[in-house]
């Protein structure tokens, strides 16, 4: 969850206002959370509470109603501030820049010797009830399914054995094509909002990444939909590489006390679990 923060937090300045470099202030004083933030807390609130459809309808709306102008979809802030319970048919990539503590639970919680593949089909299998609440278009779910899968390859296996695991896997169960290279896409990419669009460049800036730090930097220099960009690529990060104290410090400067007090509660129910 933390990596998703970051990310969203360190590219909520350039998501209007693209760069295509890696050279920048990680953090600046004009950084915010947006929605992804939100949302990201919203889906472990709904995990702490028993991880059901139901769960994740009522977190959805009860932290977008509270964060209101924390930059919703036009589709989803109707959804939010309406009593309809039913998806809408999203394929945006709202589905995948939530997703991440759908991973870190099915991870965290596996019984001692469990097979790591059932960990991996728990994953998938939340991702699908936290991304088809709403996002229940194929391509939605997919790739908020394809956004836990990179986590667990991440968590279970070595840096080298996850990042080749997830070059050849990704486009045989997802169908995203991961033969481009970061300098390919920057120089045409530009602002988009799908998953389609959006996830299979948010996996390949983790991909050609050194450590967390950078795999930000990655995120950020394609361009395009900076946060939520960062928010994907930050979640497989965080799996692989861990976060550094000062970086996790300082992102969380950036939340308030209602968001703060859900991170730390995450942090204590993932540790308990």
């Amino acid at each position: 969850m933390l990596g998703a923060i970051i990310g969203d937090i360190v590219g909520s300045v350039y998501e209007w206002h693209n760069i295509k470099t890696k050279d920048f202030p990680l953090f600046r004083n004009d950084c915010f959370f947006t929605d992804d933030t939100v949302m990201t807390i919203a889906t472990s609130d709904a995990l702490m509470n028993g991880g059901e459809i139901d769960d994740f309808i009522n977190a959805y709306k009860k932290w977008g109603r509270l964060y209101s102008n924390a930059g919703y979809g036009s589709r989803f802030g109707a959804w939010i501030n309406s009593d309809v319970r039913e998806p809408y048919n999203s394929w945006g990539n709202g589905s995948a820049m939530r997703v991440s503590p759908c991973a870190e639970y099915a991870f965290k919680s596996q019984y001692p010797g469990d097979r790591p593949e059932n960990s991996i089909v728990h994953a998938r299998q939340l991702a699908i009830i936290s991304s088809s609440v709403t996002h229940n278009h194929p391509e939605g779910i997919k790739g908020a399914e394809a956004t836990a899968y990179c986590m667990m390859m991440a968590y279970g296996y070595g840096l080298k054995a996850a990042k080749k695991h997830i070059l050849e896997d990704i486009p045989f169960l997802f169908d995203y094509d991961m033969t481009s290279i970061l300098d390919e896409i920057r120089p045409t990419y530009h602002f988009n909002e799908s998953c389609q669009d959006t996830v299979p460049q948010a996996i390949i800036a983790f991909l050609e990444s050194t450590d967390f730090e950078d795999a930000i930097r990655n995120a950020i220099s394609i361009g395009g939909d900076s946060d939520t960009l960062a928010a994907i690529t930050g979640s497989i990060a965080e799996a692989a590489y861990g976060v550094p104290d000062w970086i996790r410090d300082k992102a969380l400067s950036y939340l308030d006390a209602p968001l703060r007090d859900v991170y730390n509660r995450w942090e204590t129910y993932i540790k308990n679990s």
